[in-house]
């Protein structure tokens, strides 16, 4: 049974959020302010902390860069109801692992919590670098030969995806899965073309590509040789 724990204000939303792990089958627990929430999460173990960014006692962003510096590998899904991009990117480069803006669907953060885990338990390192090829996964960033590439949030997300699998072949129905959360509106042709877009960003000959390989009848493989 995976144990996560909740740093969040809002008692009401921390009863929600509580209810709604437990159903999945976590084991969880909650508290409302960021010292207590900083020395469990390095006292206790846990498979993920859900950390909210406004906290009484101890900032978010404080808890954060602390626990980074006890536990690096442990996953943090942040919380905020700040719409800036800047604060967005100030939590992932203090280490979060991934984020969700108030207000969010409780469907999208089940899933991205699952996303979390999965990737702890397949571990992809904060730096992945295959050949010129470079992936800061905390900071969302990618770079080909030392240059910076701008990737939409869900080509980074179809990306990692495929990286975690660790050169295994992903079916199209598996990332639909993953990193389109089941979406009415999406098929599978939407894969074909997100994976065509990554190619021409990332490769060098994107019809002869390198990195993300198509395997017929099956779906695709990142080479991590």
């Amino acid at each position: 049974m995976k144990r996560i724990l909740i740093v969040e204000d809002s008692e009401d939303l921390a009863f929600g959020l509580c209810n709604n792990l437990e159903f999945e089958g976590y084991k969880v627990l909650v508290t409302h302010d960021g010292k207590t929430g900083l020395d469990w999460a390095i006292k206790k173990a846990f498979d993920l902390v859900i950390l909210d960014l406004t906290l009484p006692e101890l900032d978010g962003l404080e808890v954060l860069a602390n626990l980074r510096e006890r536990k690096k590998k442990l996953p943090v899904l942040v919380l905020t109801a700040r719409q800036e991009e800047i604060e967005k990117v100030r939590g992932l480069k203090s280490g979060a692992d991934d984020y969700v803006t108030k207000p969010f669907g409780i469907l999208e953060l089940l899933a991205r919590v699952e996303a979390l885990l999965r990737r702890s338990d397949n571990f992809v390192s904060e730096v992945e670098i295959f050949g010129d090829l470079q992936i800061e996964i905390s900071a969302r960033i990618v770079l080909v030969e030392g240059k910076r590439i701008d990737l939409a949030p869900r080509e980074f997300d179809l990306l990692l995806a495929l990286v975690e699998q660790k050169g295994r072949v992903v079916s199209r129905q598996k990332l639909l899965t993953d990193v389109w959360r089941h979406q009415g509106q999406v098929v599978t042709r939407t894969v074909d073309t997100h994976i065509a877009e990554l190619r021409r960003k990332l490769e060098k000959d994107a019809a002869n590509p390198k990195y993300i390989q198509t395997v017929r009848k099956a779906g695709y493989r990142f080479d991590v040789s």
